[in-house]
């Protein structure tokens, strides 16, 4: 059966099957909203007026509420104002992957019993496709928007996405991001915020206070990527981060979430910065995000914070102080419930102003007005007649199948053992993560998916014979192996898949790894089983962070080896269809992959750059300059590629506007320019565009992520020793050529931050390069 008519096949069938689960006879319940047009009073409140601005109508709500109403809508949890109509709403909602259940605000209990479950972000991230991105977003910001008009939401407001830079191997949660690059974290973040608020790929769809279809929220701001480690939590860490790597690292994702993006919110993370814990900073919430990004929207707490700030970090000497910092540096909502406890007795001793009250008033009911919820009944307006048809749909479900398609990553494939052949073979599948579950395939902060499609069902399309071992009696942990049975197995059939890996035991929200092997006695599973076995095996890792598998990446009795990581309710058939030759691979590793020596590294150590003489490794495939399991943007196919430079419009730049700087090192003098101290024109015209040919010289077709690089021709101490300045996706059939276009501007792509943070251009040579291919380029200030 080919691979189109398979997917329709079965696509067909997942929503056939489920559709009587997803929507019944039971009657959906009235979305709650304001300004009832039954309701006399309505027509004498300005803030039911849908002529005047929001921002006037939110200082309109703000104006009649007395100081009791105003601070009780400061918490996640707010609640209703009966007298002015007003509902309660639930700021706490997640989707990060998907619509979830995770937080307080969605129930999938109702006439909707589900929602499409992506693969987990670092997956998705894997495919280098930005517009696959934006399409999974606005397909959660519809569902999210069906499950709210069939009355089974408090909230539309999502705190997603996390683009938080994956700086260390063994964090938790680096399975909520990207990847470790800031370039593609942030065209994720901008991607995910578009679709899901309702705007264009492009964007300037939605410009000021154009309603939202739902509310995107970038997080966790700033610099925090530790979760637990060796006896160090999030909630005490304080992270030491230079200016330079706050720079060119840990703040550009969040500056393209506010500014291309348009994200109407943000979450402070619970981490101190330099001493200062992120949701009590002025500098970071309000000069830095409001005032330099022209942040427009709200600025959450995540859950607790305001309490740990003085209860666990002790920056705060007292409980109204806590409240009062947080207020003052810019903060407007707390998830939890320490304002609705202390800000009274705050504003009695005078510690809070009426002023910064009102402030964060007038943001969260923007962002309400925003969503329609203040324009009478939501389901006769803008998005109100997106249903429950539209949640679960066969359309959402292929993308869901396309998403964990397209990042799925083939890391070896010696003689070219995979595809394998589609003659019914007799299979085993052996491993912890062979009959995987959701826990496993759907990562964290999932809801209920639609139908998830395990690997076995998926291969139930390809081979007659399939016989399952979990090879260890206690999941991934593996402390116990039964390893003799499963070699037994293996012996029996023509091919054997391992699959292995972790799951949220391993790695999760407040459990960082401690070390980067295979749990237990995985490795002895793999080699023991593919000793065993009449063919080569092949290896699939179920994984968010990366694992050194260095012996068997080294091991010919490892012919495949594949990364999975959780890749969402239709895993199964997505890595069926690839392992059965029905979808070419073409992802690549959004993250490097370290050898399990790296643990040497304290994760407290916030520096990118290597220090050699300290020993220091440095991170990132920007900085790191020890050895590597797999490099990032590693990923092989069936086909290969060839690229082609065809043109480089401007190559040689000079900059002539504002002063020149220079600095001596090593006797040599190095001139260079500010970027602040450019124009805007000027940054507009320091820029080329690239056009490559890209020639898939295989027999499949494939979809295939063009990654464009930067380096110095001669490498400078401190400065990244390459930088991915652009990537595009490109589906050509087999022997085809096709062209792929960048556009590279010297003040974005081409600068650097100094020492002091301040971004900077380089006089000198450059080489753009993808693959082997290479083009100079020359900057002359």
């Amino acid at each position: 059966m080919g691979h189109l008519s398979i997917t329709i096949t079965l696509i067909s069938f997942i929503f056939l099957t489920h559709y009587h689960q997803l929507v019944h006879a039971e009657s959906p319940t009235q979305p709650p909203y304001s300004c009832d047009i039954s309701n006399p009073l309505t027509k004498s409140y300005a803030f039911c007026n849908l002529k005047l601005p929001i921002i006037e109508r939110a200082k309109d709500i703000v104006s009649r509420l007395t100081l009791d109403e105003k601070l009780a809508q400061l918490v996640n949890t707010a609640p209703s104002i009966p007298r002015l109509g007003i509902p309660s709403y639930q700021w706490w909602s997640e989707a990060l992957h998907g619509v979830a259940n995770a937080g307080k605000g969605i129930r999938l209990n109702g006439t909707i019993k589900a929602a499409t479950s992506f693969p987990q972000v670092i997956l998705t991230a894997a495919s280098f496709d930005s517009k696959l991105w934006y399409q999974i977003s606005k397909v959660i910001g519809t569902e999210a928007r069906g499950i709210y008009n069939a009355g089974q939401a408090e909230g539309m407001t999502f705190w997603a996405p996390n683009i938080n830079i994956f700086r260390d191997p063994r964090w938790g949660r680096g399975q909520e991001t990207a990847g470790e690059d800031p370039l593609v974290n942030a065209k994720y973040g901008v991607s995910y915020v578009r679709g899901l608020q309702g705007d264009s790929f492009n964007g300037g769809k939605l410009i000021g206070g154009e309603r939202l279809k739902a509310s995107a929220c970038c997080k966790h701001f700033t610099a925090y990527d530790l979760d637990n480690w060796n006896g160090v939590d999030r909630f005490d860490f304080d992270a030491h981060v230079t200016l330079q790597d706050l720079a060119d690292t840990y703040q550009p994702p969040f500056q393209s979430c506010i500014q291309q993006g348009r994200s109407s919110g943000i979450m402070c993370a619970y981490n101190r910065v330099n001493g200062v814990p992120n949701c009590a900073d002025f500098h970071l919430l309000t000069n830095t995000a409001r005032e330099k990004w022209n942040f427009n929207g709200y600025i959450t707490s995540d859950c607790e914070a305001v309490a740990i700030i003085h209860e666990r970090q002790g920056y705060a000497k007292t409980a109204e102080d806590a409240v009062a910092d947080v207020l003052q540096a810019g903060m407007d909502v707390e998830c939890g419930d320490y304002i609705t406890k202390h800000a009274k007795s705050a504003v009695l001793q005078k510690k809070v102003p009426i002023s910064q009250i009102n402030r964060a008033l007038h943001n969260l009911f923007s962002i309400r007005i925003r969503l329609g919820l203040f324009d009478g009944n939501p389901t006769k307006l803008k998005y109100g007649t997106i249903g429950p048809n539209q949640v679960c749909s066969k359309q959402n479900l292929q993308i869901a199948l396309e998403a964990a398609r397209s990042g799925i990553v083939l890391l070896k494939n010696t003689a070219k053992l995979l595809p394998l052949p589609k003659s019914n073979p007799s299979i085993a599948l052996i491993g912890p993560n062979a009959n995987a579950s959701s826990q496993v395939f759907l990562g964290n902060y999932f809801g209920r998916p639609c139908n998830l499609v395990t690997l076995s069902q998926g291969f139930e399309n390809y081979a007659k014979n399939i016989i399952y071992h979990p090879g260890c009696s206690d999941g991934t942990k593996c402390l116990s192996a039964e390893i003799d049975q499963a070699v037994e197995v293996a012996k029996k059939v023509d091919y054997v898949v391992l699959v292995m890996g972790l799951d949220q035991s391993q790695e999760r929200e407040s459990h960082d790894r401690d070390h980067l092997e295979l749990p237990g006695r995985q490795q002895e599973l793999i080699n023991s089983v593919a000793k065993a076995s009449r063919r080569p095996v092949v290896l699939v890792l179920l994984c968010g962070g990366p694992v050194d598998i260095s012996s068997a990446k080294f091991d010919d009795k490892i012919g495949g080896i594949l990364w999975g990581g959780y890749p969402g309710e239709l895993g199964g058939l997505a890595l069926a269809q690839i392992i059965f030759g029905d979808y070419n691979p073409g992802g690549r590793l959004p993250m490097t992959w370290y050898p399990k020596d790296f643990i040497k590294t304290p994760m407290t150590d916030m520096r990118m750059r290597a220090d050699p003489s300290s020993g220091y490794p440095g991170r990132t495939y920007r900085f790191y300059k020890g050895p590597t399991v797999y490099e990032f943007g590693y990923g092989l196919s069936y086909t290969k590629y060839s690229y082609h430079f065809i043109s480089v419009t401007n190559n040689n730049l000079h900059i002539n506007q504002s002063s020149t700087h220079s600095i001596i090192e090593n006797s040599k003098t190095i001139r260079y320019k500010l970027v602040s101290e450019l124009s805007e024109e000027t940054c507009q015209t320091m820029s080329f565009s690239v056009t490559l040919e890209v020639t898939n010289n295989g027999s499949m077709v494939g979809k295939h992520p063009v990654l464009l690089f930067m380096k110095q021709k001669k490498y400078r101490t401190g400065n990244p020793m390459k930088q991915l300045v652009g990537f595009e996706s490109v589906k050509l059939g087999a022997g085809d050529k096709g062209e792929v276009g960048f556009e590279v501007r010297a003040c974005k792509h081409l600068s650097r931050a100094n020492e002091s943070g301040v971004k900077v251009i380089e006089e000198g040579s450059y080489l753009l390069f993808v693959g082997e291919e290479e083009y100079p380029i020359n900057i002359t200030v």
